[in-house]
């Protein structure tokens, strides 16, 4: 048997996976800046819960979920995305209960699973990075969420995006609309694509969203759900639109963006980038919106809420092309060479001690020659060499030098408690 690894899964090598934990790192302290904290679910759950969620006309559900019988002839799924989990989490633990702050504000990054057809940025195994806030109608909850959004693709260097808005209204504007949308496609259904055929006994808003070229004909003509929204649906839109322009937010009013889960209700958004050396056209790589209906689909109160989520294998891509500096290897602080009798022990005592204060050390476990070591110091992008011979182990004494300028200081063994101390010694 040929030993690799699954189609549409990617190993994420120690050469590369710093630059994921920078982008993940990066992305928590801006969540928890936001007191938004970290809720972890299980990688699957039953199956009609993201069946309920998704919507059984949906693509993810049609056509892209993973799922199974185990031996317990239980229905599960490998979660397709985040958000079904975290609200079943949130109804199952009673989070809407008196004991909790609202909104009830949370993060997550995680692995997600879709059978999809591997390409660039979109694997079968992929990672999310998403939040979720419940408990807040307010206009502002999707300000905030947009903001966020916003703010956390700038803090990562993203370059040339564009956000599209668009509101889906409440349940009698999406009634109306789909009534109108029904309308519209009966007359054409037999030349509509197979799925969008049968979407329109189920979801003709998914028509919208059909990438098929037979289909897209009658997309520019179909009705728009803009001419369909109520007072308060146009009022909280305005609210919204009016603060991003407000806070010197760009943003596109996009009548045709629709979301590919069934359980967005409000306002929804995208995060598009344009880059001709990944992509031929605008890509989404931060999508959200509001849902206020799927906590009482999951049998808990009525609740409303809004969040989104970030495909990180799309981020990672635009990242290393348009902001590459973000990924350098910073490398470690110091490496401590040794050589000579009674030496080995001290590097391990000194590489704890400097490493209990916070900084990034390491020695040759291998005890190759000194030039080796040197050698070894330079691979992994050491700021400082530590040289501990016999000498400097009877007096006590260590040679630090700075590998930048070749600069170098003799200290004492105990002024490596205040090494902080020690290294402004060395002129900048």
């Amino acid at each position: 048997m040929k030993v690799q690894k699954p189609k549409g899964t990617v190993d994420i090598l120690p050469d590369v996976s710093y630059q994921w934990e920078k982008v993940e790192q990066t992305a928590r302290d801006f969540f928890e800046r936001a007191n938004y904290r970290e809720i972890r679910t299980p990688a699957f759950e039953n199956y009609e819960i993201f069946a309920r969620s998704s919507g059984e006309s949906s693509d993810v559900v049609e056509k892209e979920m993973y799922d199974f019988h185990d031996k317990g002839d239980r229905h599960i799924a490998l979660r397709p995305e985040g958000t079904a989990g975290v609200v079943r989490a949130y109804v199952e633990n009673k989070i809407y209960g008196p004991d909790y702050v609202k909104p009830f504000n949370v993060f997550y990054i995680a692995p997600m699973y879709r059978y999809e057809r591997p390409q660039a940025g979109r694997q079968r195994e992929f990672h999310q990075i998403g939040v979720e806030s419940f408990g807040s109608a307010n206009p502002l909850a999707d300000i905030e969420t947009i903001v966020m959004g916003n703010d956390l693709l700038n803090a990562l260097g993203v370059k040339n995006f564009e956000l599209h808005i668009n509101s889906l209204g409440n349940e009698d504007v999406r009634k109306a609309y789909h009534d109108a949308l029904v309308n519209y496609f009966t007359p054409v259904k037999d030349q509509l694509s197979e799925d969008s055929q049968r979407r329109l006994e189920t979801n003709p808003l998914r028509i919208l969203d059909s990438k098929e070229e037979q289909d897209k004909q009658f997309l520019p003509d179909a009705p728009k759900i803009v001419d369909y929204l109520d007072e308060e649906s146009k009022a909280n839109f305005k609210t919204i639109t009016d603060t991003l322009t407000n806070l010197g937010i760009k943003y596109v009013l996009d009548d045709d963006l629709v979301r590919g889960l069934d359980y967005y209700t409000g306002v929804i958004f995208e995060f598009m980038v344009e880059d001709k050396n990944l992509w031929q056209s605008k890509t989404t790589i931060l999508g959200g919106g509001r849902y206020d209906h799927l906590v009482e689909e999951f049998d808990g109160p009525q609740t409303p809420a809004v969040g989104f989520g970030i495909g990180e294998e799309r981020l990672m891509l635009v990242l290393k092309e348009q902001n590459p500096k973000f990924f350098e290897d910073e490398g470690i602080d110091f490496f401590i060479t040794n050589i000579g009798e009674g030496t080995a022990q001290k590097t391990v005592e000194i590489a704890r001690k400097l490493r209990s204060q916070g900084l990034k050390v390491q020695y040759d476990v291998d005890q190759k020659k000194l030039k080796a070591q040197f050698r070894k110091a330079d691979r992994v992008h050491a700021k400082y060499v530590i040289t501990l011979g016999a000498k400097e182990l009877e007096n006590g004494t260590l040679n630090i030098k700075r590998l930048s300028d070749g600069q170098t200081i003799d200290l004492k063994l105990e002024d490596l408690d205040n090494i902080d101390g020690v290294l402004k010694q060395l002129k900048d």
